[in-house]
């Protein structure tokens, strides 16, 4: 069992990934946590990638203090009494086929920077020669040592944060679903597209897209699924209005960042060099879009989990979550991984959903110079059904997107910013 009493233990799976990335490097900066292990699963790119990313933070994570030994403390998940395990996951869906996100993440998962910036790729023999000093290695399939892991640790006090797919969570309750329902504390998830369009098809969000199967054992399925009353899942309805604007990022972290230029080293801080390498090809995939900034949502995903460690009664200060019902489509030929919600009959859906398609279209116009908008989310109802009580818990509102990327300068990037540099930065807190 860990030492560290005062501190979650949590395990984080993941397919880095561009904002897993950053996810990855917020949850390293997070004193509030203890980062037990990584499974790498498939997404958004194959796994095999995705593995090779971890070892790439943490070199990167590593340069950045041997060039700068005085922000050391600002990582203290890197150098940890207990190395986190990194160990390899699911390959691919429980059913169906094998979809990636490497049209917006690249073939390497880090906007392809293995090719535009050699110079941050892994020497040939690093993971054959025993990988990064900071983590162990294992051969164990991920869903079995996270498995281990629960077993370790007093019941209940475990979080696990799941940013990509679900595979690896259904294998854990196909392999010993006793365990995992009585041992885990809390199980965070990004994932999913309640009352706005999806971004992996008009109707489905990439994770839920990717495995479908999975989400309906792991949340849906009475027979299998997790104890809903320990799940936190936060949707694309949250994570999408919670944004980087690149002006911020150029403003604050990096001045030279241009759509352009690819990122150079010289004269740059390691960590900076490596988070502008990858961002330069999001954001040109962004602007596309007609946004000119990052959506935040595994950053959020791991945000949210700092916030709510296992026990925590209700939602934490700020945080506002309310039960919601739904079915996991995984056949439909245009809809697999659709959040499907019975709406029938339920007072004030027509209304969410207009405040739903305001929130999407104000996001959506963002652009660089633009003044953000509040958006305001509708409160739960004071007296919930029977029904709502017996849904997932769903995130519908955080102490805000300034409160976010505060928290993010500061602990990623070293960076002290308060609402009035932000807001010289073209946001609005």
């Amino acid at each position: 069992m860990s030492k560290n009493l005062d501190r979650t233990p949590v395990i984080i799976d993941t397919d880095p990934g561009v904002d897993d990335t950053i996810a990855i490097l917020l949850a390293l900066a997070s004193p509030e946590i203890e980062i037990l292990a990584f499974v790498v699963s498939f997404g958004n790119t194959d796994v095999e990638a995705c593995y090779a990313n971890i070892f790439k933070i943490y070199q990167a994570v590593g340069r950045h203090i041997e060039q700068h030994p005085e922000s050391c403390h600002l990582f203290p998940n890197y150098n940890s009494s207990r190395k986190p395990l990194v160990v390899k996951g699911a390959a691919g869906p429980l059913n169906g086929d094998l979809e990636t996100a490497a049209y917006f993440h690249g073939r390497d998962g880090l906007s392809d920077i293995s090719v535009s910036h050699p110079e941050l790729n892994l020497p040939p023999d690093f993971l054959s020669t025993g990988g990064h000093p900071q983590l162990e290695l294992s051969d164990r399939p991920g869903h079995q040592a996270a498995l281990d892991l629960l077993r370790e640790h007093a019941p209940k006090s475990v979080t696990y944060i799941a940013l990509g797919p679900l595979t690896n969570l259904a294998y854990m309750l196909r392999t010993d679903g006793a365990c995992l329902r009585e041992r885990i504390g809390r199980v965070v998830i990004m994932g999913g597209a309640l009352d706005v369009p999806g971004n992996a098809t008009p109707t489905a969000e990439f994770n839920f897209f990717a495995d479908p199967y999975a989400v309906h054992e792991v949340l849906i399925a009475p027979a299998t699924r997790l104890p809903l009353t320990r799940v936190l899942l936060l949707p694309l309805d949250i994570t999408t209005s919670h944004l980087l604007p690149f002006a911020t990022y150029n403003v604050h972290v990096d001045p030279t960042f241009a759509t352009e230029m690819p990122s150079i080293p010289t004269g740059k801080a390691p960590l900076t060099h490596f988070t502008s390498a990858f961002l330069l090809r999001a954001r040109k995939v962004m602007r596309a879009y007609g946004v000119d900034a990052m959506e935040l949502h595994d950053i959020t995903a791991v945000w949210a989990a700092v916030a709510h460690p296992p026990g925590l009664q209700g939602s934490a200060p700020g945080w506002t979550v309310r039960h919601r019902l739904f079915q996991m489509e995984r056949n439909g030929e245009l809809t697999r991984g659709m959040c499907v919600v019975d709406r029938r009959g339920a007072q004030g859906e027509y209304a969410r959903a207009q405040t739903a398609m305001q929130h999407q279209v104000a996001t959506l116009s963002v652009e660089a110079g633009a003044i953000f908008a509040c958006v305001e989310i509708e409160e739960a109802s004071s007296h919930p059904s029977e029904d709502e009580q017996e849904g997932v818990p769903v995130v519908e509102g955080t102490p805000g997107i300034g409160a976010l990327l505060q928290i993010m300068l500061k602990r990623v990037w070293g960076i002290q910013a308060d609402e009035e540099s932000l807001a010289a930065g073209q946001l609005l807190v």
